[in-house]
């Protein structure tokens, strides 16, 4: 019911701040969900180049010693702990599946807050000594899907 003071409406009635309320709540909604999935593509791009960084380090390595799984005073190689792989810990998982002398597969797997909120891929990312880009597992998904 609307207040009349001198001949003018003034206020709001319930109705209407419920109907304005109620279309900024479904607007908060839709912000909301497109913010959320915006958030896990960036992850899943900064996993991309972390994937990078990894190969660029078992690359360097290979020149000092000819092999991927040894450095040049025969110790294990293991991958280092990078920045960009400290930020995604929580939502993915660094490792190399495959590495030996002339072979090496890094992957990015990601844990299930990055699956669920990752609509598009969802799925672990992989990268060889040759450049190849895949989707590990049994992921339905296509590598453009998960690569930009």
């Amino acid at each position: 019911m609307r207040r009349v003071i001198g001949g003018a409406s003034r206020g709001f009635t319930l109705i209407e701040m419920l109907i304005v309320i109620s279309i900024i709540a479904i607007l908060s909604a839709v912000a909301y969900a497109s913010y959320s999935s915006q958030i896990a593509k960036t992850r899943r791009g900064k996993a991309e180049v972390c994937l990078l960084e990894y190969a660029q380090f078992l690359e360097r390595n290979y020149t000092l010693a000819l092999r991927y799984d040894q450095d040049s005073n025969g110790n294990n190689i293991a991958l280092p702990a990078l920045e960009c792989s400290n930020d995604l810990a929580g939502f993915f998982t660094f490792a190399t599946p495959t590495l030996n002398l002339t072979a090496y597969t890094v992957s990015a797997a990601p844990t299930a807050k990055q699956t669920t909120a990752d609509k598009t891929c969802g799925c672990s990312m992989t990268l060889t000594q040759q450049g190849v880009k895949g989707v590990g597992g049994s992921c339905s998904k296509a590598v453009k899907d998960c690569w930009k």
